[in-house]
């Protein structure tokens, strides 16, 4: 059982970090591998391109080709993100827009399990989470919460880690992906599989 960690701040050492930190502590108590990617700052965005229509993968062999792995090994995601002007770092926009719609096998998506996580100096964490749960929710995946927001606060690493809530709220969060990832884990030993998911209709507006 594993649980990909996505940090999507420039800073490898930073608030977003810090929380994703200390949910892994308990990720790992729990019996759960981590994995982890740090998105990079200058990452570009989707170009419309639909090269991934007709091939396996984004026609950039970057970062994100190289992700396409560790999701498929992974039972569940967090992805954390700084709050840029109530949203998420541009960076991590640029990676899930292209990650979720080139990933070549999208219905491995389904029922995984995902999260956000936000951490601000003071408030837009709200938004900034709904725009990373969205990206679970169009691709059938089962979103986990904690006892509060997904958010932590403070203008340093020091400064979040004395967000005693917070980081209470990160614990409460690694508690029930794990449990999630276990239960889910026992359904398919017991032979549950996994809702079929039917063929996608595309529909025009226009029509």
């Amino acid at each position: 059982m594993k649980v990909l960690l996505i940090n999507g701040s420039p800073h490898r050492n930073g608030c977003t970090v810090t929380a994703l930190k200390e949910a892994e502590k308990i990720l790992l108590e729990e019996g759960i591998e981590t994995v982890w990617v740090h998105v990079p700052a200058d990452i570009p965005g989707c170009m419309a391109c639909r090269y991934c229509h007709d091939n396996p993968g984004c026609i950039r062999k970057d970062i994100v080709n190289e992700t396409y792995e560790k999701v498929a090994e992974c039972d569940g995601m967090i992805i954390g993100s700084p709050v840029y002007y109530a949203g998420t770092s541009g960076s991590l926009k640029a990676f899930l827009d292209r990650l979720f719609y080139s990933y070549p096998s999208r219905v491995k998506l389904t029922m995984k399990a995902g999260a956000a996580v936000s951490s601000s100096r003071r408030a837009g964490n709200l938004t900034c989470n709904d725009t990373v749960n969205k990206y679970f929710s169009i691709n059938g995946m089962t979103t986990i919460g904690s006892s509060y927001w997904n958010d932590a606060h403070g203008n340093s690493s020091e400064e979040a880690l004395q967000d005693e809530e917070g980081m209470q709220t990160m614990r409460n969060l690694a508690r029930n992906m794990a449990y999630y990832v276990k239960m889910r884990k026992l359904a398919k030993e017991q032979g549950l599989e996994d809702p079929v998911r039917e063929k996608k209709n595309y529909t025009n507006f226009i029509r």
